[in-house]
């Protein structure tokens, strides 16, 4: 887009609940993050179940506290965003705020272990002969915690290919996250979709 139209394309991130689309903002000399405008716009990262701030570089559940805004000022505004407060780099005295990598609605507590649909999304891409489709389905199994993650498989993918496609998956996620799943790949275009559109997790879980 920026070739077709000579133009720079920058990344805004925004929050009408605060005060519009301007809270951070790609600087068109770097593109490297969006720097918060902080005279503005107080930054925290918080962890998203204790609430308790974390350093700059740990990434965790953005908060907002507006600074000049009067009518209706806004104090530690819980966004659900998950992302990492950085160094400024294009205006240094102001910190910039990686990309948001997912959002707290969707995180599973899995024996113990936050983990994101984005996570898992990321070692998908990185594997040979899988698709991005996934969808996640929690169910009990004895008194633990299980998933499965199913997996399409490219139309290319031989079907050799699918059981290591399968334990790159689960290791990559046991070392990345922290915790073990269980990986199938399945052919393409048979997991259920809406509109369009796969539904992530079916959660199956016994309740109490």
């Amino acid at each position: 887009m920026e070739d077709r139209l000579d133009i720079d394309a920058v990344d805004i991130y925004g929050l009408s609940e605060v005060m519009g689309p301007g809270v951070s903002q790609e600087c068109v000399e770097s593109k490297d993050g969006l720097h918060v405008w902080e005279d503005h716009f107080y930054p925290e990262v918080v962890d998203p179940l204790t609430a308790e701030p974390l350093a700059d570089g740990e990434e965790g559940e953005l908060l907002f506290t507006s600074l000049t805004k009067e009518a209706l000022p806004i104090i530690r505004y819980r966004t659900r965003d998950l992302t990492r407060l950085l160094p400024g780099t294009a205006r240094p005295g102001m910190r910039r705020m990686q990309k948001v990598t997912g959002r707290t609605d969707d995180m599973i507590i899995l024996r113990g272990v936050n983990l994101f649909p984005t996570q898992i999304e990321e070692v998908v891409l990185r594997t040979s002969g899988l698709s991005p489709h996934f969808a996640l389905e929690l169910s009990t199994r004895g008194r633990m915690d299980h998933l499965v993650v199913s997996v399409e498989a490219r139309p290319d993918c031989p079907p050799e290919r699918r059981s290591p496609a399968a334990a790159e998956v689960q290791v990559l996620l046991k070392e990345t996250v922290g915790t073990s799943v269980e990986v199938v790949v399945v052919d393409p275009e048979t997991l259920p979709r809406s509109m369009g559109k796969l539904q992530r997790l079916t959660d199956r879980r016994a309740r109490p």
